[in-house]
């Protein structure tokens, strides 16, 4: 099939905002592996998957990656390097992983550009806050279950008086709830949903590195998902999903396809009460 692309070839002074998608390399925009190739400069994050960076010359590359509980470039600093490095005539790929205006400072990138009069494209990604749960399983909307889905950032402490998110709200809502970087704070805000009134045995998962070799899931409801994230170990970067939709995986994982690649981690909880194999 013939596809007629419609840019892709880098600019010189021009910043790329571009989305990785969840990790799969096969997931990778057209768009974003063309300017991947043929950018001067490429600033990336840490999420990107290991296949994707790989593949990108290190002459090329400056790492600009946030570790949980590890070492951090601040913002100020990336911000003030695209200005620099498109203000020397590079063509400059900012490289995030899932989809950079889906928390992942974007947006404050874009208008720190636009002020500092750096023309700058945005190239859109598979965002994890979909796919991860995906390939779980796990349609974050689903005709019987669910039609509204809220994103929600798990950085906020749910116990401070002047936090963004609304959990009391969220709580009696409906929908489904899926929460990104949530995994450190998930008892505070799993406690702040029971204590919003949300239904202790309200279904819930997590998704470790969706669509990475290395993916593994966590089930259970409001009340056992943090000890079923303990036991199968689940770490950062991960997705947790809130709402009936968690359920879904139940009847559909044991012909998931995504469950018997090779290299993939078959440890998992699955305390959603039901009988279902492990994979």
């Amino acid at each position: 099939m013939e596809i007629e692309y419609h840019g892709g070839e880098p600019e010189p002074g021009t910043v790329y905002l571009v989305g990785s998608g969840p990790g799969d390399p096969g997931l990778l925009t057209v768009k974003a592996k063309r300017l991947l190739e043929r950018a001067d400069v490429v600033l990336h994050d840490k999420l990107p998957g290991p296949e994707i960076l790989g593949d990108l010359p290190d002459e090329r590359c400056i790492d600009v990656g946030k570790r949980a509980h590890g070492d951090r470039t601040p913002q100020s600093e990336i911000n003030e390097r695209l200005v620099e490095l498109a203000d020397e005539g590079k063509s400059v790929v900012r490289l995030k992983g899932g989809d950079s205006f889906v928390f992942g400072r974007g947006g404050e990138e874009a208008e720190y550009l636009a002020e500092h009069g750096v023309p700058f494209e945005v190239v859109p990604a598979v965002t994890s806050a979909v796919a991860a749960p995906a390939v779980a399983g796990i349609p974050v909307t689903h005709r019987d279950h669910a039609s509204s889905v809220s994103f929600v950032t798990g950085h906020e402490d749910p116990t401070k008086e002047d936090s963004a998110v609304d959990w009391d709200a969220l709580a009696t809502a409906g929908g489904t709830i899926v929460v990104l970087m949530g995994v450190t704070r998930l008892p505070q805000y799993v406690t702040a949903l029971q204590e919003g009134g949300m239904d202790p045995e309200t279904p819930a998962a997590l998704v470790e590195r969706g669509t990475w070799q290395e993916q593994r899931v966590a089930t259970g409801t409001l009340e056992t998902i943090v000890d079923a994230r303990d036991e199968v170990g689940i770490e950062p970067p991960a997705v947790t999903v809130i709402g009936d939709v968690a359920a879904s995986r139940e009847s559909v994982v044991e012909f998931l396809e995504n469950e018997r690649e090779p290299g993939r981690a078959e440890s998992e909880t699955d305390a959603v009460p039901a009988d279902v194999p492990d994979s």
